[in-house]
């Protein structure tokens, strides 16, 4: 069983990031995906805390399978962990369960779990001190329950871990359902991290969740005119300036709506509690 990571203790919103040189420009938690990490030759340490995304949904999506092997992205996080620094965790090659992706891949939603917990134990045990996460993986509340006793069959007691992701939910992260699966899960005593949660689900189980990353600013910006003061681009989709005033109104949306603030509370050092 791999040690206990440290790194993502303390409750934390990262925002999502096409642009992986965002890294070295802003001072605000951000998720980055392998794939665009990837094509950077030279890497240099980051001005912020930030998590890394496998990118799995792009490579499930293109190929019906993993291409890139474990021992390829345990050596590309590596890379990242010893160049860029400040990596709270990375995503492990997990398998979705959306209905679409196991009508892509040609398997179960049971094989999908199995692959997704097989390939923990495997980056775990190739790179033990890098900050690989569990992932519960599932379609049906059932299906999640049966994938933490995979995990705990394994050897694996997410109830110890600082941060186990939440997969499959981000297409329907708004829906009572996820609010279900979530807060079971949670009364489990599992920290979770929502990965691509929109605005919807963070006003639904936010409080839930010990951290979540969300791209839905720049959905939204795709589809109006530039901030005042923006120049040079017909949207901010890709506009950090927007991106981050974006982070600070849904903060404070939720703050002003009375949420509990294991979402709100974003300066609290790594380790503290809310």
């Amino acid at each position: 069983m791999p040690p206990e990571q440290t790194s993502t203790s303390g409750p934390v919103f990262y925002l999502g990031a096409h642009q992986p040189h965002w890294l070295w420009r802003l001072d605000v938690p951000l998720f980055v995906s392998h794939r665009q990490l990837a094509r950077k030759k030279t890497l240099k340490p980051a001005a912020c805390r930030w998590a890394l995304d496998s990118g799995g949904f792009t490579e499930l999506s293109l190929h019906g399978t993993w291409v890139t092997t474990p021992a390829q992205y345990a050596e590309a996080v590596a890379r990242y962990a010893e160049q860029i620094g400040n990596l709270d965790f990375a995503a492990p090659q997990d398998s979705m369960c959306e209905p679409f992706m196991t009508e892509r891949t040609g398997l179960s939603v049971a094989e999908h779990q199995e692959r997704t917990v097989a390939n923990y134990l495997e980056l775990t045990a190739l790179a033990p001190d890098l900050p690989f996460i569990p992932v519960l993986q599932g379609w049906e509340l059932d299906d999640y329950l049966r994938c933490f006793d995979l995990y705990a069959s394994a050897g694996i007691d997410l109830t110890i871990l600082p941060r186990v992701g939440l997969g499959s939910v981000c297409r329907r992260q708004s829906t009572h359902q996820i609010t279900e699966i979530v807060t079971t899960l949670a009364r489990l005593g599992l920290s979770l991290h929502g990965f691509g949660v929109k605005t919807g689900g963070l006003h639904l189980y936010g409080h839930r969740l010990g951290s979540a990353d969300s791209m839905a600013w720049s959905y939204a910006a795709r589809r109006q005119p530039p901030m005042p003061g923006c120049t040079g681009h017909k949207n901010c989709a890709n506009c950090p300036r927007y991106a981050t005033a974006w982070r600070t109104r849904l903060l404070s949306r939720l703050a002003a709506r009375g949420e509990q603030t294991d979402l709100l509370d974003l300066d609290l050092p790594h380790g503290r509690a809310a």
